[in-house]
């Protein structure tokens, strides 16, 4: 987009755009989401940033209407698998406060030089400016949603200090920690009060519209894991609850289907709640989450491609923002796809961690490939290929090289491989070796044939275009 495609998006107030820029006003300081409900400034006095981060590297602070920090992710970095995509996916799973910037570069098989100045290049903004926005948002929710200590809330954003902390809020927010807390909205009180690392935060977890909950929900339901996950309530508000094995600990999170009363065909969030071992793990936590559910896709872009073609525009038409779910713990994955659900739940008995205080049916952590690699045969090399590092899915993993290392593995599944580089490394355009994916679908073949699949799980279909399918 040029800048005055952008201009245009922000006087319409486009909730399709927001994550993907942000525009700042020279004249107040402030920086914004396209759909702002503010007045809209003079073409002039604008200036546009492709991240939150960049927009406060340049000294603005972010708006107290929009709250342009807590906007979708951009689809873009879930699409490229470039070095940038991959770095920017890596700083969302928290690698930097985890590693530092040097941590980040040599995952990425670059120097840290390199790294800074292919960022700034591309974003704007170098991987520190990027994970300081990140921790600055991640302190907010918690000042906003919970009434723990300041100084927990500091490190538990992954400040190195109380200092670090109070001058970044300052930079980002123009208000000081106990300011930002007290600006709060009033009808979070209560809820605030009982939100402690033991009651879970409350998070709510935006997406651009439309989103196809339902069919999300069924996904999980028919994959669901016992010991590990559950799907409980009625079709429509259902909730779906799963253990997480994170860096610093474990955790529980629940995830309702819809938010109450929201638009078929809008923009929105899911809400959820994080019940975490360690504090620290929350910005890991949510951007596992997110991927896991999709909620960073871009629905507008996938079905306008899909819906040009003759086969697929019915059900793009039927089904809009239909998203392709990925993963909450790409290692997992990795294993279930092999084995499928029961053998699955039977490793999780078997060799998974048992949780300090089960919740309900939840009572595991799914295994460790370490505690699976004297399995044998191809789980076995599997567990043992992800364990030592030969194998890497993590969100910044090189996806042609995880394909290459996942197909050198005795007796690997090519129909497998491709649903791990589907769900597992996010991948939006994969086409699984037995299947027709013609390559007008691309980028979006993962959404195109998961469109096909929910169609012949819910709708009778055509002989001839069931064979077609199949063939």
């Amino acid at each position: 987009m040029d800048e005055e495609t952008r201009y245009g998006a922000v006087r319409s107030r486009d909730a399709r755009f927001d994550g993907e820029f942000f525009f700042a006003v020279e004249t107040t300081g402030i920086y914004c989401r396209p759909s702002c409900p503010a007045v809209t400034p003079k073409r002039e006095n604008v200036r546009f940033y492709a991240t939150a981060a960049a927009a406060q590297s340049s000294g603005f602070r972010a708006c107290r209407r929009c709250r342009p920090d807590a906007a979708p992710g951009s689809a873009e970095w879930n699409v490229r698998a470039d070095v940038v995509g991959r770095a920017m996916r890596m700083i969302g799973d928290g690698v930097v406060d985890r590693e530092g910037v040097a941590g980040l570069a040599v995952r990425l098989g670059y120097s840290a030089r390199q790294v800074q100045r292919q960022l700034t290049a591309e974003v704007g903004a170098g991987p520190v400016a990027l994970a300081r926005a990140q921790r600055a948002h991640t302190a907010r929710v918690l000042l906003q949603t919970t009434e723990l200590p300041v100084t927990e809330i500091a490190f538990a954003a992954g400040f190195a200090s109380v200092r670090q902390f109070n001058d970044t809020i300052r930079t980002v927010y123009a208000s000081t920690p106990t300011e930002l807390r007290a600006a709060a909205p009033r009808r979070g009180a209560a809820s605030r009060r009982a939100a402690t690392p033991s009651a879970g935060i409350p998070l709510r977890l935006a997406y651009r519209g439309p989103y196809r909950a339902g069919e999300v929900f069924d996904l999980l339901a028919a994959e669901a894991v016992a010991g590990v996950e559950e799907v409980a309530g009625g079709e429509g508000s259902r909730t779906y609850r799963r253990t997480l094995r994170l860096p610093y600990g474990t955790g529980i999170v629940a995830v309702g289907e819809r938010p109450s009363g929201a638009p078929a065909h809008a923009g929105g969030w899911l809400d959820a709640r994080l019940h975490l071992t360690d504090l620290r793990d929350l910005t890991t936590a949510v951007q596992r989450l997110r991927r896991l559910l999709d909620l960073d896709s871009d629905p507008y872009a996938v079905d306008e491609r899909l819906a040009a073609d003759e086969r697929l525009a019915p059900l793009v038409a039927a089904r809009p923002g239909l998203r392709s779910p990925g993963t909450a713990d790409p290692e997992e994955l990795a294993v279930r796809a092999l084995v499928g659900r029961e053998e699955a739940e039977r490793l999780v008995r078997a060799y998974g961690k048992l949780l300090d205080a089960p919740c309900g049916t939840l009572t595991h952590v799914f295994p460790e490939p370490a505690a699976l690699a004297e399995a044998g045969g191809t789980l076995g090399a599997l567990a043992t290929a992800l364990a030592d590092g030969t194998l890497r899915l993590d969100p910044g993993a090189d996806r042609e090289e995880a394909q290459a290392a996942l197909l050198a593995l005795p007796g690997m599944d090519p129909r497998a491989v491709a649903v791990i580089r589907t769900r597992a490394l996010g991948d939006p355009d994969v086409a699984p070796p037995d299947e027709d994916a013609p390559d007008a679908w691309r980028p979006w073949r993962s959404y195109a044939l998961h469109h096909l699949r929910v169609a012949d799980r819910t709708e009778p279909r055509p002989p001839s275009e069931l064979e077609e399918h199949r063939s």
